[in-house]
């Protein structure tokens, strides 16, 4: 019974005996963030006849205001009015509204939807 008493007392104690202080130090470091750019961009469209078409380059659309060329995009898909890629060229003659952005000389097509 002695002996047990020590032992029990033995493994009470020993925690206590062998315990370590840790102190943890935590640097908090904030930097100023650069102010958010916001781009905009307006997708504009044009609607007519396909006068000239050279896939993955150049399209050219007779509208109201005359002929219009666009460059085409790697982006650049033809679609149905359902929203479906066509997988057939554009021909000469075809009615299409051409979605781009940008003006000028820097008209580039996102989407040819073919409205045939």
């Amino acid at each position: 019974m002695k002996k047990s008493m020590i032992t029990l007392a033995c493994a009470m104690i020993a925690p206590i005996a062998f315990a370590q202080t840790s102190t943890t130090t935590t640097e908090q470091t904030t930097t100023a963030a650069a102010p958010a750019t916001t781009t905009e961009t307006t997708t504009t469209y044009s609607a007519g006849t396909v006068t000239t078409y050279e896939p993955g380059k150049t399209i050219v659309v007779k509208s109201d205001a005359g002929p219009v060329s666009f460059a085409l995009g790697t982006a650049a898909r033809i679609v149905d009015g359902a929203g479906k890629i066509v997988t057939a060229p554009l021909r000469s003659g075809q009615k299409v509204r051409v979605y781009y952005t940008g003006t000028g000389e820097k008209r580039v097509v996102e989407r040819v939807q073919v409205e045939d």
